[in-house]
């Protein structure tokens, strides 16, 4: 017994040599990973924050993530740039905000007009390739960046208006914060739109500069400010049916990473993509509630204002799928995959109540 003991004994020390030795010859890795939102800004800017908290907690000290809120270590509209280039080593945010340097396509990676909720843009973004698709388009136009879904939210809402909008012709002269691909639509109807950061909007207002906006959730537009000045909040959120945020790091930086630590960022970003998903969904009604005691009307867009931001989207489509092809080849492979996607969607789900008159 003694014997055998030793042996048990010996066997678990070469074990914990081992595994101290494979833990020593792995380099520890600092991720400063500048954010494009406050995290603040719950169920949005706290994403990156749930991210790092997992990591650090999960790797054992392998791995540690700094979170620098927008500006502090790099101009949000130079992430990319910076982080391809290895001024930083990592940055969080949306494709659709880099369309600038991307293309227009960027956009369908972060959100489709009348496009995917939730469940059915996981789905194509982890098993229909679509994330394959979002690194070519890295890759394509030279960047040398390692991209990971990591967030996702629901719905937002589609404006805050001064007054009701009743017919596209009151939508007609406004200028309107608008973002990525909903912005195309809203121009079509003759809305003047501008992508101002989440701080500059408030300001804008205020100074008269737009007359209306859409950010996000209530409860992150409450936390702008925004029903302070403006008392017509509409819905659904047809420009932005889900939206998709991702971290990019420095290819460099990822391929000197260990397989230990690459998984343990991957499974952290899955952690938080069920994170933002579920904290997004969790804590709008309250938001909503409130808003409606501060005077808020809740309006649902009429089935005539529906029909009208469909057919402006499909001629924006047409239109950027006849200036650059790749933006076809993009949204018809999610186009492919979201026919197959509705043979289980009309069968599997409840039909959903109308809300006109709501």
């Amino acid at each position: 017994m003694k014997i055998k003991s030793l042996f048990s004994l010996a066997a678990a020390a070469a074990i914990s040599m081992g595994v101290a030795t494979s833990a020593v010859a792995e380099d520890k890795v600092l991720l400063k990973l500048p954010v494009w939102f406050g995290t603040h800004l719950t169920g949005l800017g706290s994403s990156p924050l749930f991210f790092a908290d997992t990591v650090n907690k999960s790797s054992g000290g392998s791995i540690k993530v700094k979170i620098y809120e927008p500006g502090k270590l790099v101009a949000t509209k130079e992430m990319l740039e910076s982080v391809s280039n290895g001024s930083v080593n990592s940055g969080w945010g949306t494709p659709g905000y880099n369309t600038g340097l991307l293309g227009k396509k960027a956009a369908i990676f972060s959100a489709v007009p009348f496009g995917p909720e939730a469940p059915e843009f996981m789905a194509w973004m982890y098993y229909g390739g679509g994330r394959e698709l979002m690194q070519k388009l890295y890759d394509d136009n030279g960047y040398n960046v390692h991209s990971v879904p990591c967030s996702i939210i629901a719905p937002e809402t589609s404006g805050w208006f001064t007054k009701e909008i009743n017919s596209p012709a009151d939508l007609d002269g406004l200028r309107m914060r608008f973002f990525g691909l909903g912005a195309n639509v809203m121009e079509k109807l003759g809305v003047t739109t501008s992508l101002l950061a989440s701080g500059d909007i408030m300001p804008a207002l205020e100074k008269g500069a737009i007359d209306a906006t859409e950010f996000s959730m209530p409860a992150i537009d409450k936390l702008l400010g925004f029903p302070k000045l403006l008392k017509h909040n509409y819905y659904p959120g047809w420009h932005q049916p889900s939206t998709i945020f991702d971290l990019i790091v420095n290819g460099d930086t990822w391929n000197g990473m260990s397989e230990s630590q690459q998984a343990t960022v991957e499974s952290a970003c899955k952690a938080t993509m069920l994170d933002g998903l579920a904290l997004g969904e969790a804590i709008q009604f309250e938001y909503m509630k409130a808003n409606v005691e501060s005077g808020v009307t809740n309006h649902y867009w009429s089935d005539e204002m529906l029909a009208t931001f469909r057919s402006a989207w499909e001629e924006v489509v047409a239109e950027l799928i006849a200036e650059d092809p790749e933006f076809g080849e993009i949204y018809g492979a999610l186009n492919d995959f979201r026919d197959d996607y509705r043979i289980w969607q009309e069968w599997i789900y409840l039909p959903r109540p109308s809300m006109q008159g709501k």
